[in-house]
């Protein structure tokens, strides 16, 4: 990504501090039925970022977990073709190709993303009706996922946030996570985009730092 952001100095982590990894998932890797371009070459830093984190701290790997008919695929829709707009309650803006159904391979965790790491799992996406492109709540910005109670339960108020796709996921898992009063850290060379037009990608970043999100590259990162 050749975009101009605003990166946070050097960042020694503490007890206070929980790293959330989304969605490193075989569907959204390449040759998965909704690949993130060089998704896979962030996953040797997401371990190795990990490993440190895991001595003091809450580590949460997020899953999509869609059932076969979920709502926002595009075969479910007659005449309707993966990304074509869409808009409805918990939809949108876009269909999506099948991907991440439950129990398949491409749901599955990257072979190599050291799934040892993570203090939980959490499953998201799994109500045919909505949506869950945050970790926090589904797309009806109603339907809690659990993870902002189980954060604060260990005192987490700042957090890290790494995986796939830094325009969707990613995103709206920084959103929400500022909306609930966190300390909210994208880890910008630990995840990619869906699109990678720079137009595109100019007005997430806008979006996140308007909302106080910060930036911060994995070398930045004091253990």
């Amino acid at each position: 990504m050749h975009i101009n952001v605003n990166l946070s100095s050097p960042i020694k982590i503490t007890d206070s501090d929980g790293l959330l990894v989304i969605d490193m998932q075989n569907d959204f890797l390449p040759g998965g039925s909704l690949a993130v371009t060089d998704g896979d070459t962030i996953i040797p830093g997401i371990n190795d970022l990990g490993n440190f984190f895991s001595q003091n701290n809450q580590i949460v790997f997020t899953q999509d977990w869609h059932p076969p008919d979920h709502h926002s695929f595009a075969s479910v829709h007659t005449g309707k073709n993966p990304f074509d707009e869409y808009s409805g309650p918990g939809l949108g803006p876009v269909l999506w190709p099948d991907h991440c159904v439950q129990g398949s391979k491409g749901a599955e965790f990257a072979p190599n993303l050291d799934q040892k790491l993570a203090n939980m799992i959490l499953r998201k996406g799994y109500h045919k009706s909505l949506d869950s492109y945050s970790a926090f709540l589904e797309n009806d910005k109603k339907t809690k996922t659990g993870l902002n109670e189980y954060l604060k339960a260990f005192n987490i108020t700042n957090v890290f946030i790494c995986g796939l796709a830094l325009d969707y996921c990613v995103k709206y898992t920084a959103l929400d996570a500022r909306i609930l009063d966190f300390d909210v850290y994208v880890i910008l060379d630990l995840t990619k985009p869906v699109y990678t037009e720079e137009s595109v990608l100019t007005k997430v970043l806008t979006d996140l730092e308007s909302n106080q999100v910060r930036f911060i590259l994995l070398k930045d990162l004091r253990f």
